[in-house]
């Protein structure tokens, strides 16, 4: 069953996106949230307490952000009766849009915040282009060119 029904109706081209959507099966653990700080910045936190940095690594696979944390066995000897905080490995995948590059990251307190940018390059930004009229150079640069080729043919 298709949980974005009126949206496929409403839009064309974005089949694909909906698929993905549909299909993508997210753990639960680790809880994390995904903000808009910005116009073209993101932040992702995620609840990972009782990690230490050494134990978490972020890595950016063209469009994926992939994050990996892998406890390091307890060596202290003490025996828990209650373990109500989960220290479990997790590895969690986030996909990114186009132009989307990884800032930094930080721990604290038990979040990992993993600040993104949207970095479009120049000659993908929108632009303004301006109309002339018919008599400027563009008509005389195309009558040269064309007084170019007679001469040469």
């Amino acid at each position: 069953m298709r949980t974005f029904d009126s949206l496929y109706r409403t839009t064309v081209g974005f089949d694909r996106l909906f698929d993905m959507l549909d299909s993508g099966t997210r753990t639960d653990w680790p809880p994390y949230n995904i903000e808009k700080v910005g116009e073209n910045d993101y932040r992702i936190a995620m609840a990972i307490a009782g990690f230490s940095p050494d134990e978490v690594e972020l890595t950016q696979h063209g469009p994926e952000l992939v994050v990996v944390g892998q406890k390091a066995d307890d060596q202290s000897g003490r025996q828990l009766l209650h373990q109500g905080i989960a220290y479990r490995s997790f590895r969690q995948t986030f996909r990114l849009a186009d132009h989307m590059k990884i800032r930094g990251a930080t721990l604290e307190n038990g979040l990992l915040a993993i600040d993104i940018v949207r970095e479009i390059p120049e000659e993908l930004k929108p632009r303004r282009i301006s109309i002339g009229t018919g008599d400027t150079k563009v008509s005389k640069q195309i009558s040269q060119d064309t007084e170019r080729a007679r001469k040469a043919a």
